[in-house]
C-alpha cells in the first residue's frame, strides 16, 4: 500500500514549519564563525570576551522580549502561520544590517537584537503549528525534524563560513558579510512556502471557523472519519474552555494547578537544554578548538562536520522517540553527555601543555572524538525530544502563550551562560566541563522522578495525564475507555462540579458540539 498524497502533504507542511529551526542553527553557527575571522575581529576593532558576551546577550534580550510578549498575541490572533512569516521577514531585515554594519559594533548588536526579536516571534509558533497537525501515533517522529533542522541551518553557516574563511585574504571583510547575507535564504523560503501550508485546525476552531478547520484536516488526514472524530474532539476541548472562561489568556497559566505544574516543568526542562553544555558549545566550538588547535579552515572544518554529524544523529530520534518514549531518550541523553564532559574535562587538563594551551595530535583528535559524542547523545535527546515534550503537554487554551514561555526560558539560561561561559573559559581552560558534567547529572535525576511519559498521546488528553480536568473526551488507545469517536450523543465531559450534556452533529461539511447546562443526569468530577 503505497502513500497517500494526505500524508505527503503533512509532511512538507510540517517539513516548511520545522525549517524555522534553521534560522537558528544558522544564525548560531553565523556568530560562532565569525569570531575566527580576522577581518570581521579587525572590522570591529577586536572586541574582547564582554563584547563577544554582549552580542550574544542583544541576541538573547530580542528573542526573550518577543517571545514572552509578542509570538503568543500574533498566534493567537492572526494565526501561527502569520507569527512563523512576521518573524522571518524581521530576521531577514537584520541580516542585511547586520553585514552592512558600520564599526562600531553597537550597530552589529542592534542588528544581532532584531534577529533575536524574530526568531522570537518565529520558533514558539512553528513547534505550536506541528503539534497540532500531526496525530498523536506520529507526532514525536515529525517534531524531531525540528532539532534536525537546527543542525541543518548550523550546517549550512559553517560550511559558508568555511569556504569564505579559505578565501579570506581575496574576499577581505566579504568574507564574513556573506556569511551574514547568507541568513536570508533560510527565512525567504519559509516565507515563499508558507503560504501552501493550511493554518492549524486548532486555531481555526478556536476562531468558530470549523468549515475551514475541516477543510485544512482534509488535506492532512486519510478519511472523512478521522476528520470528523479530531474535530469532534477539538470541538469540546474549544467548548469546555469557553464555557469555564479560561480561552486565550495568560491567567490559567497561573491560576490552573495542572498547568502552573507543567509550565514549570517545561521551563526547566528547556533551562535544563541550555545547562547540558550544548548552547556554549554550539556557540563557542571555535574557542574551544583553538585551545586544541591552531589553524581557523580546520577548526572551521571541525564546526561544520560537527555540524553535518548533527543531522544524521538528530534521525535517531525520528526512529526512537514514538516506539521508545520521550523518558528513554532524555535519560540516556543526560547520562552519556554527562559521560562525555567527564571525559574530555580530564583529556585536557590532565595532559601536558605545548605552549599557548595546545595540545599533543592524538589529544587533540580524541578532544574531538569526545566532542562528537557528546554531540550524539545530546541531538536526539535533549535537542529533539525537549522540544516535542513542550509543545505537546499543554491545553488549547494556554498552548501559545505556555509554549513561547516555556521555550525562551532556554534563553534566559543561555544568556546567562553566553555571558560567563567564555570567561571561564579563558581564565580556566577545560575546567569548565566539569561543571557541564555534574549539570547533566541532576537533569537525569530531574527527568527520572518528574518528567511523565507523553508517548502516543492526543493533545486533547493530556489534561487527564497531568491531574487537571478533562477538557475533551480520551481517545487514547491506552487510556481508559471513556467515550469512544462513535458515541456522539448524551457525551458528559469532565468539568468540576457541573452536569454537563453534549450533543455532535456531524454534517457533510460541518461539525458542532452544543452544550446544554441544563440536561440532568450523571456528573462526572475533574481528576485532581
Amino acid at each position: 500500500m503505497g502513500v497517500s498524497k494526505q500524508t505527503v502533504y503533512l509532511w512538507y507542511t510540517s517539513m516548511v514549519a520545522a525549517s524555522c529551526m534553521n534560522l537558528y542553527g544558522y544564525d548560531a553557527a553565523a556568530f560562532n564563525a565569525l569570531q575566527g575571522s580576522a577581518n570581521w575581529r579587525q572590522h570591529f576593532r577586536d572586541p574582547d570576551p564582554n563584547v563577544i558576551g554582549s552580542v550574544n546577550t542583544a541576541y538573547t534580550i530580542g528573542c526573550v522580549i518577543s517571545g514572552f510578549f509578542v509570538s503568543a498575541p500574533i498566534s493567537n490572533y492572526l494565526g501561527r502561520r502569520w507569527a512563523m512569516m512576521i518573524g522571518c521577514v524581521l530576521v531577514i531585515i537584520a541580516s542585511f544590517l547586520a553585514a552592512f554594519s558600520p564599526r562600531n559594533i553597537g550597530a552589529f548588536i542592534g542588528a544581532k537584537a532584531l534577529v533575536g526579536i524574530g526568531q522570537g516571534i518565529t520558533l514558539p509558533a512553528g513547534p505550536v503549528y506541528i503539534s497540532e497537525i500531526t496525530p498523536a501515533k506520529t507526532r514525536g517522529a515529525v517534531m524531531s525534524f525540528w532539532q534536525l533542522f537546527f543542525s541543518v541551518g548550523n550546517s549550512m553557516g559553517f560550511l559558508v563560513a568555511l569556504a569564505c574563511s579559505r578565501n579570506s585574504e581575496s574576499l577581505g571583510n566579504w568574507d564574513w558579510k556573506i556569511v551574514m547575507l547568507c541568513q536570508i535564504i533560510g527565512p525567504a523560503f519559509i516565507v515563499s512556502s508558507l503560504w501552501a501550508c493550511p493554518e492549524s485546525p486548532r486555531w481555526y476552531v478556536q476562531k468558530g471557523r470549523t468549515e475551514e478547520a475541516v477543510a485544512a484536516l482534509l488535506r492532512i488526514r486519510n478519511s472523512r472519519e478521522e476528520v470528523d472524530a479530531e474535530v469532534e474532539q477539538i470541538q469540546l476541548a474549544v467548548a469546555f474552555e469557553q464555557k469555564n472562561n479560561i480561552s486565550g489568556s495568560y491567567g490559567p497559566l497561573w491560576k490552573d494547578p495542572s498547568v502552573r505544574a507543567r509550565l514549570i516543568l517545561a521551563i526547566l526542562m528547556n533551562v535544563g537544554q541550555q545547562c547540558t553544555g550544548q548552547g556554549s558549545l554550539n556557540n563557542y566550538s571555535t574557542i574551544i578548538f583553538q585551545k586544541v588547535f591552531k589553524d581557523n579552515d580546520t577548526i572551521q572544518l571541525l564546526n561544520a562536520l560537527n555540524a553535518i554529524l548533527g543531522i544524521f544523529f538528530t534521525l535517531t530520534a525520528t526512529v526512537t522517540i514514538d516506539r521508545f518514549g520521550r523518558r528513554f531518550l532524555l535519560l540516556v541523553g543526560a547520562l552519556g553527555m554527562s559521560t562525555c564532559m567527564l571525559i574530555v574535562a580530564i583529556l585536557v587538563t590532565e595532559t601536558p601543555d605545548l605552549g599557548d594551551g595546545l595540545r599533543s595530535q592524538p589529544v587533540a583528535i580524541a578532544t574531538v572524538f569526545v566532542m562528537f559524542l557528546f554531540g550524539f547523545f545530546f541531538k536526539p535527546s535533549w535537542g529533539a525530544t525537549v522540544w516535542v515534550w513542550t509543545s505537546e503537554i499543554f491545553s488549547m487554551n494556554v498552548r501559545s502563550q505556555a509554549v513561547a514561555m516555556s521555550t525562551q526560558a532556554q534563553n534566559v539560561a543561555n544568556a546567562v551562560l553566553l555571558q560567563l561561559f567564555p570567561l571561564f573559559l579563558a581564565n580556566e581552560g577545560f575546567y569548565a566541563m566539569y561543571m557541564f558534567f555534574a549539570m547533566n547529572l541532576v537533569l537525569a535525576f530531574f527527568v527520572y522522578f518528574f518528567i511523565p511519559e507523553t508517548k502516543g498521546k492526543t493533545l486533547e488528553s493530556m489534561d487527564i495525564l497531568f491531574g487537571g480536568a478533562n477538557h475533551a473526551e480520551d481517545t487514547t488507545p491506552d487510556d481508559p475507555a471513556m467515550l469512544r469517536p462513535e458515541v456522539t450523543e448524551n457525551a458528559l465531559p469532565e468539568s468540576v462540579g457541573e452536569n454537563k450534556g453534549t450533543a455532535t452533529v456531524v454534517s457533510s461539511n460541518k461539525t458542532e458540539v452544543n452544550v446544554d447546562d441544563s440536561v440532568p443526569g450523571e456528573t462526572t468530577n475533574a481528576k485532581a
